[in-house]
């Protein structure tokens, strides 16, 4: 089975800072692949390098068998990459289904205006969407009514129109409470066994982590220093004194 995505040697200098450097991964059909380390480890950066807000330095971004690197974001996303960001952002005065419906409308290049209102386009595959993530019930309220855990789904319902073959999730549970945190993940792993999609996430909650990732890399000053399954990372010496502390205990029931 052939990769879902295939970075090699990527690397990405702000003046005399390399905030990636040499940085090579890949993610397999149906894996959820955690990217963790310090605040300024260069995740993020790495997140933009992948879906073209960023341009390389150097290095090679492969979907599938398609070079993305340098292209611009929404070419990227029309080739199959949906993307969540750290701080969520919908249309607040919109309902729930017509930010989902928005999003059809643009996947399928038809025009919109303030002058014209959504009405019924892709009404059933928006609320198809939402039911699957738990929000068919908020479809008609706006979007600034909603909990924060509910717009998380919601952003994610937008994510997912363009069926993507990767899913890149910026810290996907930040904000939200513990309870919120743990069904969010459970069902980005139900949808990522149900798709086969791959995901890439950064998180700073360990419990989603080491309870849903498949394999883990470990970023530091923009280099990978650990890498493979929870708990192998775990119990790296060397990601402990850096990042997890001694305090976290070895013991891993992996998912």
């Amino acid at each position: 089975m052939s990769a879902v995505l295939e970075v090699q040697g990527l690397s990405k200098s702000f003046g005399g800072i390399h905030a990636v450097k040499n940085v090579s991964l890949s993610i397999e059909p149906g894996e959820l692949l955690a990217l963790i380390g310090p605040n300024g480890a260069g995740k993020s950066t790495c997140f933009n390098l992948i879906a073209g807000q960023l341009k390389p330095d150097s290095g090679t971004v492969r979907l599938a068998e398609t070079n993305i690197e340098g292209k611009a974001p929404r070419e990227i996303w029309r080739l199959g990459v949906g993307r969540t960001f750290q701080i969520a952002s919908t249309f607040g005065s919109m309902t729930v289904c017509e930010n989902v419906q928005m999003a059809f409308l643009s996947l399928y290049r038809q025009t919109w205006t303030t002058a014209k209102l959504v009405g019924d386009c892709y009404r059933a595959e928006s609320m198809a969407l939402l039911d699957r993530l738990g929000v068919a019930d908020q479809a008609d309220r706006t979007c600034a009514l909603l909990a924060y855990g509910d717009v998380k789904r919601v952003e994610l319902a937008i994510a997912l129109v363009n069926e993507p073959r990767l899913l890149l999730m910026d810290e996907p549970t930040a904000g939200m409470a513990p309870a919120e945190r743990e069904d969010l993940m459970r069902l980005t792993s139900e949808l990522v066994a149900e798709r086969q999609m791959g995901v890439l996430f950064t998180e700073h909650d360990m419990d989603a982590v080491f309870g849903h990732s498949h394999r883990i890399m470990v970023l530091d000053r923009g280099q990978i220093i650990s890498q493979g399954r929870p708990d192998e990372v775990r119990a790296d010496p060397e990601v402990r004194r850096i990042y997890l502390g001694d305090e976290m205990p070895v013991e891993l029931v992996t998912p």
